[in-house]
């Protein structure tokens, strides 16, 4: 993890097509499938309108069953290679609307996928979000498996 002041950034490498990557992170019915952390939450619901400006939204469960919801609006989709959103999560005391951009990159069948994370101000809203690269191994995980 590389945090700035206000973001979280990652990357990954996936042995498969940007726009296969792309849709398992737009596709409602493909994240319910790999976004979890075993024992510690799993997205049981999810809805996109996957246009900008469109809402989404992820429903689940966290530590000790308790429900989790995260939703926002699309900012930008460019299928395969871009998709931003705002993220709003309800497990924060004090939660902030912050940003989630996806910058898929293709090359000889093996893609980098860059995940940044803005708008992280306080060191709590970061602490709260250090589970993306859980999520990036999962989604990478997912991926490879259906190539």
């Amino acid at each position: 993890m590389s945090p700035t002041t206000d973001s979280i950034v990652q990357e990954i490498s996936i042995k498969a097509p940007a726009a296969r990557i792309f849709d398992a992170l737009a596709n409602p019915a493909e994240r319910v499938k790999w976004w979890r952390s075993e024992g510690r939450f799993q997205i049981t619901h999810a809805e996109s309108d996957l246009r900008p400006g469109g809402k989404w939204i992820m429903r689940g469960t966290g530590m000790g069953d308790k429900p989790v919801t995260v939703a926002g609006v699309y900012r930008q989709v460019e299928r395969p290679r871009l998709l931003e959103f705002t993220w709003l999560p309800d497990w924060q005391g004090d939660p902030t609307e912050t940003v989630v951009r996806w910058d898929l990159e293709e090359e000889g069948g093996v893609t980098t996928v860059r995940l940044t994370h803005t708008g992280l101000i306080t060191e709590a809203s970061r602490a709260g979000h250090r589970g993306w690269p859980v999520i990036l191994a999962a989604l990478q995980s997912y991926v490879e498996r259906q190539a």
